[in-house]
Formats: C-alpha cells, sequence, structure tokens
C-alpha cells in the first residue's frame, strides 16, 4: 500500500499519547476480566452489565470531578438540567413531526426551549432499549467535561423520575449516516470535498478525546451514524454513552466486555475484550473507507465476497490500478487521483490487524488535515472515466 502518508513530519516522543497519559493520573484501574462474547452480526455487540462492579468507566472515574463545584473545566461547561414539563413543552408532547431518529438509546426529536427559543435535539430514553442509565450518565459525564468544536454539544438532561432525556445542539443535516445510506429525495450526494472535511472533523474530535482530555477516552462507538453534520459539513462526534477512560500510567489497555457495533469493531477487541486507544482507529479506518466507498460496513444485499466492507478492501488496498473501483459511484468520476491514493493509504494504515501497526490519530489528524485543504473542482481538475461511471443507473446502481 506503500507509507503512510502525512504533511509533515514531527517527533513521535515529543507528541507521544502515551508520555501525556503518564503525567495524568497515578491511579490504578480495576478492571473485570475480558469477555470473549461472539460478535452478533444483526447489529450491536454485546453490551456491558451496568451492575457490574470494579468498571472504570468514565462515570466512576470522574463522578467526584464534574460534581466539585471548584472544577474550573466543569463550571465553563455545565449541563442545565430540565424538568420533563420543559421538554414536553419543546417538543410539543413528542410530536410526531418533531421526531428526528432513533437509535439505541431512545428516541431523537427536534425541539424549541420555550425560555431562549433555542433549536435543540431532545434524546429520549428508550427503557427497554439497549443502553441505559449508566449509558446516561457516562454521557453526561463525558460532554460535561468536554469542549471541542467536533462535539456536539451538550446543553442538558432531565433525570425526573423514570425519565431520562438529554438536550444536545440541534444539527441541521443530520448523520453521516443520513448523507451516504439514506433516502436521496432531493438530496446531493456528498462530494469528495465534503468527505475528506467530515473525516477530518471527526478525526479532530477523536484526537481531542485521546490526546487532550484528563483522563483520556476511548470512545468505542465511532460509526457514520454518530457523526452529526452541522452547516457546511462541519462534522461532530456524538453518543458517548459507551466511552470508556483510556489505560493510564504504565497500563497498555482496559480490559472490559466487548461492546460497539459489528463492522466497526476492531478485530484485537472483539477476540480478546483489550480495549485501546488503537480500537478506536480501527473503526475510524472503517468510516473512513465507509466515505471513500459509500459503502456499509456490512451489507447482506451484497454478494458473499463484497458484504463486508473491509474484507472486500483489503486485497484491493495492494493494486493501485484497481484504486478506482474502491470509489463511490455516485461521485461519478470527480474525485482528485492523488488525493484518493492518500486517503486510502491512512484507512489502509488504521485498518492494520496488529493494533502497534496503526497510526496515532495525531497522524491522521495531520494528514487527513492536509488532505481537506486540497480543494477539488470537477470544472478546473479533470473528471475520472471509466465504464464504472458509464454503468451507473440513477439510483446509484451499476448495471453488468
Amino acid at each position: 500500500m506503500g507509507c503512510f502518508f502525512c504533511s509533515g513530519g514531527y517527533s513521535s516522543a515529543k507528541r507521544s499519547p502515551q508520555n501525556k497519559r503518564k503525567n495524568n493520573t497515578k491511579n490504578n484501574q480495576s478492571h473485570p476480566s475480558p469477555d470473549n462474547s461472539n460478535l452478533n452480526p444483526s447489529s450491536e455487540l454485546k453490551k456491558d452489565n451496568p451492575k457490574e462492579s470494579n468498571q472504570s468507566s468514565v462515570a466512576n472515574e470522574n463522578d467526584d470531578k464534574i460534581k466539585s463545584p471548584n472544577n474550573k473545566e466543569s463550571n465553563k461547561t455545565k449541563a442545565r438540567k430540565f424538568t420533563f414539563a420543559q421538554l414536553v413543552t419543546a417538543t410539543n408532547n413528542f410530536k410526531a413531526a418533531n421526531f428526528l431518529g432513533e437509535g439505541g438509546f431512545g428516541k431523537v426529536y427536534k425541539g424549541k426551549l420555550e425560555d431562549t427559543h433555542e433549536i435543540v435535539a431532545i434524546k429520549r430514553l428508550d427503557l427497554d432499549g439497549s443502553q441505559g442509565i449508566r449509558e446516561f450518565v457516562v454521557e453526561v459525564l463525558t460532554l460535561s467535561m468536554a469542549n471541542h468544536p467536533n462535539l456536539v454539544k451538550l446543553i442538558g438532561y432531565c433525570a425526573e423520575a423514570e425519565q431520562r432525556l438529554l438536550v444536545y445542539e440541534y444539527m441541521p443535516l443530520g448523520s453521516l449516516e443520513d448523507h451516504l445510506h439514506g433516502v436521496r429525495v432531493n438530496r446531493k450526494p456528498l462530494d469528495w470535498n465534503a468527505r475528506m472535511k467530515i473525516a477530518a472533523g471527526a478525526a479532530r474530535g477523536l484526537e481531542y478525546l485521546h490526546d487532550r482530555m484528563n483522563p483520556p477516552v476511548i470512545y468505542r462507538d465511532l460509526k457514520c451514524s454518530n457523526i452529526l453534520l452541522n452547516e457546511e459539513y462541519h462534522a461532530k462526534l456524538s453518543d458517548f454513552g459507551l466511552a470508556k477512560v483510556g489505560p493510564l500510567g504504565d497500563k497498555t489497555h482496559v480490559s472490559t466486555r466487548v461492546m460497539g457495533t459489528y463492522g466497526y469493531c476492531a478485530p484485537d477487541y472483539a477476540l480478546t475484550g483489550q480495549l485501546t486507544f488503537k480500537s478506536d482507529i480501527y473503526s475510524f479506518g472503517v468510516l473512513l473507507l465507509e466515505l471513500i466507498t459509500g459503502r456499509r460496513p456490512i451489507d447482506n444485499t451484497k454478494p458473499t465476497s463484497e458484504q463486508n466492507l473491509v474484507t472486500w478492501a483489503r486485497p484491493l488496498f495492494k493494486e493501485r490500478k484497481k484504486f478506482s473501483r474502491m470509489v463511490d459511484p455516485m461521485l461519478e468520476g470527480k474525485y482528485p487521483v492523488r488525493g484518493l491514493y492518500q486517503a486510502l493509504a491512512i484507512a489502509a494504515m488504521c485498518l492494520q490487524e496488529q493494533p502497534n501497526m496503526r497510526p496515532l490519530v495525531a497522524d491522521v489528524v495531520t494528514a487527513l488535515n492536509y488532505l481537506a485543504t486540497q480543494k477539488y473542482d470537477p470544472l478546473i481538475h479533470p473528471v475520472q472515466r471509466s465504464r464504472y461511471w458509464s454503468n451507473l443507473d440513477q439510483d446509484g446502481v451499476v448495471s453488468p
């Protein structure tokens, strides 16, 4: 595949996240034994038991930090507490017309706060859903500590009786999944420039979690449905219910039960339960490949050899002449050849089977920031032509 593309050289010792993390805290982490659960191809991986003791989660590691009135960082991003009645009013009693989508946590509605007139997104916990109170607490604590333009802003929450709701800034362009895999009614496909901008933004959000938060956080649920888009395709990471405090000091991993989404989960983590920052890097590689190809990580509607995106892509990584076959047909050949090679090189490095062979998130950010600045203009730059584009029908399906 060639060397990993990077627009500048850096000393690994200077920016090594491990060097930073040793100074963050001296606390030892206590973890349960890894759970070698099999992956469930249908959708989600096996979830943590919320009653399991001695887990090193964002919630139990940082509870004191968030509650402390003297903590400047928590005060700066302090979440507002809402009553359930306020959120009923904001959503017009969760009217169907305000429904935005649904995930493992529950349904999401568009709302308008009565006192500030701010447009928000309100996520309501489904008590029978796959996520529960623990994920709600982790989400509130993580976003209360965070403050970064590539992480969705938590405005507030509601914890009243059995009701659990989260209030976020409203992201008008929805999720990346909507744009890559949703119904394209009066919606143009994402062009190359937008895709690289989204990839760079998501990488910067991940870098903040890994290298700048104290303690550092492993996201553990990086996927296109969790990438939300603001105006001009500004990407923000969302849904931090599965976030986990990363290994600190001399520790190399966190042992935990396997959680996440099938197709994005690093194989080493799935097999051993040993979670590392490089587990997120693998998931990012899947996301970047998804942006380039327009394919889902797992697609059972395709031929058997193409159902798993990474398995399909691995042999193609080795032959440059086949790179054009990996590009999303919806781009209609409107992409820079060199930019494609570089983006695929980044994805291939992130998808290395051995975790220690995957790049640091800082390297990924450097490379993608550079790619995002290299604007492609089909009126100036050549449009790639092949029979692949000529056989593309109006629904984005390639005919034989």
